[in-house]
This record gives C-alpha cells, structure tokens and sequence, in this order.
C-alpha cells in the first residue's frame, strides 16, 4: 500500500518569491534589470581583459574566469525565476530541476576555488614581488583553473547522482525560486542520511578549506605589509586586495550564515533573501566592485574605446 502511494514525480512547483501579485510586473523589471546588468558588467570584464594586453597578467586571467563563472551562475537562476513570475504555474521539469542543481553547484564552487586562486596570486605578489613572474607562470595559472573545473565537476556530478536516486513523493512544491538541494532533501520520501553525510563532509570542506585558505593568504600578506617598507610596487598589488575582500565577504559572508550558521529562527523568506544575495546581488556588483576600485580596469577601457573610435573615424 505504501508502494502504492509513492508516484513518480514528473515536475516540481517552485513557489518562487513571496512577492504580492500586483507587485510582480515591478519586481519582474528589478531582476531583469539586476540580471542584464550582470551579463553586461561580467561581459565587459572578458572582453577588456582579452582585448587589451596590459591585463594579460595572472591576476585578470584569473578574474576574467571568475567573470564567466558569475555569468552563468546568475544564468542557472534568474532566467528561470523571470520566466516564473510571469506564469501561472511556475513549474520545472524534473530533470530539469536536476540540471539547475547541478550547474548552480558547480558554478557556486567553481567561484569560491577561483577566489583561493585570486588570493594566493596577491599573496606571491606581495610577499614574493621578485619572484612573482617566475611562480605565476601561465602553466601554472592554467593548471590552477583546469584544477578547479575537475574539482568542481566532481562534487557537482556526486551531489546530483545521490539526488538521483531518491524517491519523490504527492509532495512537489519546493518553496524557493530554484531547486535548492536542501529543499528537495525535506520533500524526498526516501532516505536522505546518505546525501546528508556527503553535504556535511565534502560540502562543508569544499566551502571552509576555500575560505580558510583565502584568510591564511590574507594573514601572511598583512605580516608582511607590515615588516617592509610600502613600496610603490607592494601598494599597487596591495590596492587590488580591497576589491578582492569585498567579493569574499560579499560572497562567503551569506553563505556561511545561511549553511554553516543556520538558525532555528530562519524562516523560509529570510532563507530566500540570504539566497539572493549570493546567487543574484553578488554576481551583478563584482563587475563594478573591480572596475570602479581599479586603475588598470579603467586604463583599459579608455584604450579599446578610443581604439574603436578611432577605427571608426577611419572607416568612415
């Protein structure tokens, strides 16, 4: 009888936002708005560090990859959620479901390794300037990226494959704006104790080594700072760790409280906004947080558009 009862689950209901319905053509404008602005600000970033040669360096290497991960993790979301608000029945296939949770934990880990990798090339920077050109190779920058794509792949893969083979009940409204993994844990009819020890273990080390590292690499270059004169070559990379702060707090900050701080009192909205912050707001203020704080962002935009003009008042 109990076998009887368990239908396979074909599609799952995202209730979305709790935003009011006469509210939603408003809100529906705001997140286009925010995701248009991340896809052009991110777009911008690549395309400057690949036309312009005085940013083929490790460090913009390594944001120009960060750039593309912000890209398409705002992509597993957003075009799902705008697509949702508009309809009256705001649902996602079931394998679906599984897809967006599959890239949206690769690209949400893909960016915490690219951000080890941001802090450990300020660190050789500042605290090995002599040596710098000669640690940061370009094989080893590549070898770093290829790195964290593997890692990545292979944590999203086993998280998805263990989703894949529980059992979905009646029950298939996730009360979030995308398929969140510990939604669908609490709707499985299945026994969870298996994805649930895999989450603890190898999801809190892919999030607390990360993090760790980019504190340690942090603690060495301010003992560093500290026992050498400024240099005008120290201040300049040192300038470019502000921008890189911003992004891990911004990013690190809600995560850890909404996954390893997770109260009792966190009600289902409050869960919700935490979620925005890291999959929506994050993605779209990195573009304005490294091009507005950085000299070399703004130095190479003033020279492709100048080449551009110049191009075209040529042709023309």
């Amino acid at each position: 009888m109990e076998q009887r009862n368990q239908t396979i689950t074909s599609e799952f209901l995202l209730l979305g936002l709790p935003i009011e319905s006469e509210q939603k053509n408003l809100f529906s404008a705001l997140f286009l708005a925010m995701y248009l602005t991340t896809v052009l600000g991110n777009l911008l970033i690549i395309l400057l560090i690949h036309l312009d040669s005085h940013l083929h360096t490790p460090m913009y290497f390594f944001l120009s990859n960060l750039s593309f991960s912000d890209l398409c993790f705002s992509s597993v979301t957003m075009p799902e959620l705008l697509q949702n608000m508009q309809s009256q029945v705001p649902s996602i296939p079931y394998a679906g479901c599984l897809t967006q949770m599959y890239f949206f934990l690769l690209f949400a880990d893909l960016e915490s390794l690219l951000l080890v990798a941001m802090a450990y090339d300020r660190y050789v920077a500042i605290c090995f300037p002599l040596h710098y050109t000669t640690i940061m190779s370009p094989k080893l920058c590549v070898s770093l990226v290829v790195l964290s794509w593997v890692l990545t792949t292979f944590n999203a893969l086993l998280h998805t494959l263990l989703m894949a083979r529980l059992c979905f009940c009646a029950d298939n409204v996730i009360p979030h704006f995308f398929c969140d993994m510990s939604a669908l844990l609490k709707l499985s009819c299945s026994d969870t104790r298996v994805n649930e020890l895999v989450i603890f273990t190898i999801g809190g080390l892919n999030l607390v080594i990360p993090f760790l590292l980019i504190i340690t690499s942090y603690a060495r270059i301010l003992s560093s700072i500290l026992k050498v004169p400024f240099s005008g070559g120290i201040r300049k990379a040192f300038s470019t760790c502000g921008s890189h702060l911003s992004v891990v707090s911004l990013f690190y900050g809600t995560v850890i409280a909404l996954y390893l701080c997770p109260s009792a009192n966190n009600s289902t909205v409050k869960e919700i906004v935490m979620s925005m912050m890291y999959t929506v707001v994050t993605p779209m203020l990195n573009p304005f947080i490294y091009s507005l704080r950085n000299r070399d962002m703004k130095g190479a935009l003033g020279r492709v558009f100048c080449k551009k003009i110049f191009f075209l008042l040529i042709c023309w």
